[in-house]
């Protein structure tokens, strides 16, 4: 069953709602069958490279959001973080662009679609360091020594992964992921697309996320029907009884 979520590392619900996909990923009992794609959203690819303001800043004056909302508004992040295991520093959050962190991702996939073995996919890892990162310890998205320690502490060659930040490598795939979301109608994060069938918006419970999972995966997979009464007189293709 082919899941692809459609997020951003700049967006804190993106990191829970992640974190609660894993949770119930990790109990489904078909989990070796499910296929998890990560695919590109930006929620302001207008940002520079690096804004010095600091989160709070950029959100009141670039989304209207007056400042008592949005300390509001990073006061339920965090409880709900905390929920799913997260620390959420809101203060130390580096305001900056992540298209090259997500480009990163695309070299990622590129590795894990060569390894032989799944076990040596490094694309999930990447994903939660980059948010864990942004979130939680500051990462600077627009720093390409930092990115570079994130992308080798997961298994990255360190050369390949300097070839990338150097050039546009991935810029194609990266774009193609955001006109897909455009095709699907996709406009905010996080999206979860099961079976490329079914979109489920939003940094939904664990329960939630487990019940989809379990829909979807009998819709593809029925049942064999079960025989209920007793055998009575049948004919087939060798005659009757």
């Amino acid at each position: 069953m082919r899941i692809d979520i459609w997020s951003d590392i700049a967006c804190p619900w993106c990191y829970i709602g992640l974190t609660r996909f894993e949770e119930a990923l990790a109990t489904f009992p078909h989990r070796e069958s499910v296929d998890v794609h990560y695919r590109t959203f930006q929620l302001d690819p207008s940002l520079p490279e690096r804004d010095d303001r600091s989160e709070v800043q950029y959100l009141a004056e670039t989304k209207g959001m007056p400042s008592n909302q949005v300390h509001q508004m990073f006061e339920t992040i965090k409880a709900d973080g905390k929920e799913a295991g997260i620390e959420f520093n809101m203060d130390d959050v580096v305001v900056a662009n992540s298209w090259t962190a997500h480009r990163l991702l695309h070299l990622a996939k590129l590795h894990d679609a060569e390894a032989a073995d799944e076990s040596a996919h490094i694309t999930p890892a990447l994903k939660r360091e980059l948010l864990a990162g942004h979130f939680e310890t500051g990462l600077d998205l627009s720093d390409h020594e930092q990115l570079v320690q994130v992308a080798i502490s997961v298994g990255l060659d360190e050369p390949r992964v300097r070839e990338v930040l150097a050039s546009d490598e991935f810029d194609a795939a990266a774009r193609a992921d955001v006109a897909q979301a455009r095709a699907y109608g996709v406009s905010a994060v996080p999206t979860y697309v099961l079976a490329q069938k079914y979109a489920l918006p939003g940094a939904q419970s664990v329960e939630t996320f487990t019940q989809a999972l379990n829909q979807v995966w009998e819709e593809l997979n029925p049942a064999p029907l079960q025989t209920i009464g007793s055998d009575g007189q049948v004919c087939g293709v060798d005659g009757c009884d």
